[in-house]
């Protein structure tokens, strides 16, 4: 009987090892802060150091299932940080897919807030799709998307 309980609980956990190395590895983070707002997403797209095809990175700019965060334009200020993997490629901040900066190389990066919401900028209406694109010149190893909304108290 106790051998058989033995028996089970090495087939338990071999199944669990076996289970948790079939899990992908979790892509490097990046995170937007606005005031005392946070939000968080793994890559939307790659992530895993190989490049994207345009075709993909396109796509990916198209995600609708994307984090949002609310953003006063008259004096707040926009928060970027990207784990030391995605620093290390060097980064660029898009808005509507277009470049707003070259390759940055830091954790962080803050921009005023106005910015997002200007037309000089390409911005049109109350929100702006903001991505971080991992990689330098035109080859992105990975996307991290999110939606700007104008604050409604603004």
């Amino acid at each position: 009987m106790r051998r058989r309980r033995a028996v089970a609980a090495v087939g338990a956990v071999s199944a669990g090892l076996l289970v948790l190395s079939a899990c992908d590895k979790p892509t490097p983070m990046a995170t937007l802060t606005v005031g005392t707002s946070s939000v968080s997403s793994e890559a939307t797209c790659g992530g895993e150091g190989e490049a994207l095809k345009t075709a993909d990175l396109n796509k990916c700019l198209k995600d609708k299932g994307i984090e949002e965060i609310s953003v006063d334009p008259e004096g707040e200020t926009v928060r970027f940080g990207v784990d030391p993997e995605i620093a290390d490629n060097g980064w660029t901040i898009l808005m509507n897919g277009q470049p707003l900066t070259d390759a940055i190389h830091k954790t962080y990066q803050s921009v005023p807030g106005s910015v997002f919401f200007n037309a000089q900028y390409g911005a049109q209406g109350d929100s702006t799709l903001v991505s971080i694109k991992e990689g330098e010149s035109n080859e992105a190893t990975g996307l991290w998307s999110f939606r700007l909304k104008k604050d409604e108290d603004s």
